[in-house]
């Protein structure tokens, strides 16, 4: 039985991340679109395991990964960040931390 990746030590996860970048590459290559989807975001999970979960401050508006969106991070939860896309201001979602980047300041 595989473990979770909350239970993996960081070398794990690595191990993890390449094997699934790895999958992710072939489905692309292959055409397959939604393995390719599913891949993408295991890989973010694990990712975000990787992370320090208190360098992301609620309040604070972030970029998220692949979007122009702005996220407004109202709480954070184990690994998801919970809050507001700039352009959804009324619709609470919860996204891995390892798709947040933080704002360039203007």
């Amino acid at each position: 039985m595989e473990k979770r990746y909350s239970q993996m030590t960081p070398h794990e996860l690595n191990t993890e991340i390449a094997s699934l970048s790895e999958k992710a590459r072939k489905a692309e290559q292959h055409g397959i679109i939604n393995e390719l989807a599913v891949l993408e975001r295991k890989i973010a999970m694990a990712k975000a395991y990787l992370l320090n979960p208190e360098d992301f401050t609620p309040g604070e508006t972030y970029r998220v990964e692949g979007s122009e969106d702005g996220f407004i991070i109202s709480y954070v939860n184990g690994v998801f960040a919970w809050g507001y896309r700039t352009s959804a201001p009324d619709q609470e979602e919860a996204l891995p931390i390892s798709v947040l980047r933080e704002q360039k300041q203007a």
